[in-house]
């Protein structure tokens, strides 16, 4: 039976890259594709694949928060991070997140398959950058620091806020796309900004950048 894989990248050219290095293996399929974490959120919940390929600079929702959905509502499915970033915020918080693996794009074409197999079959996988002992580093050390990140202090539904303010949108816009009323989007905004200690859009958005939570791509 074929491993069936979801891809998630904003860029079209990486996906149908992806789709296919994939589909070329007797032993995968690929069963459907999104260019934002929101989309594949809802696809995955739908699709149910047995591994998802998430990229982590995607609009709307980035693939760490979407990483995090997909775990809590689909408990059986892996998802392994595929990034150009590989700082150890960005790591750390893919694994927090419940990212079973993290490959970085530059070597993904010689990996990807191995490592979505790896997956498959219930362990884990990184690309060579990121070694074994450094992975565990992170989870050991950074596990005992993180409710001191300022991250810690924000609910996920304040961390959508975050990001899609940091994107640009408006109240009345992230009201829509979170269905929530304008009045409490501003109120999570007035909330964020208290927790973080941050008084002005152009700090926000250097906050976001600096831990990872959005990208100036």
């Amino acid at each position: 039976m074929s491993i069936r894989v979801f891809l998630a990248d904003d860029h079209t050219v990486v996906r149908d890259g992806l789709r296919a290095l994939l589909e070329a293996q007797a032993d995968i399929t690929v069963v459907g594709d999104a260019a934002d974490g929101r989309k594949a959120v809802d696809q995955v919940r739908k699709l149910r694949p047995d591994v998802v390929v998430m990229d982590i600079a995607m609009p709307g929702l980035n693939g760490i928060e979407a990483t995090q959905q997909i775990r809590e509502s689909c408990p059986s499915t892996h998802v392994m991070i595929l990034s150009m970033h590989s700082s150890p915020e960005h790591v750390f918080r893919a694994l927090q997140a419940g990212a079973r693996g993290y490959l970085i794009k530059e070597s993904a074409g010689k990996e990807v398959a191995v490592a979505v197999r790896a997956l498959h079959a219930g362990r884990r996988y990184f690309s060579r950058q990121i070694t074994d002992t450094v992975i565990d580093d992170y989870i050991h050390q950074r596990q005992f620091s993180s409710d001191r990140s300022p991250l810690g202090s924000l609910s996920p539904r304040e961390r959508e806020v975050l990001q899609l303010v940091v994107e640009g949108k408006s109240s009345v816009e992230i009201a829509e796309i979170l269905f929530l009323s304008p009045k409490t989007v501003e109120t999570y905004r007035s909330r964020i900004m208290e927790k973080l200690g941050i008084h002005d859009l152009p700090s926000l958005v250097k906050f976001a950048i600096k831990h990872g939570l959005t990208t100036l791509e």
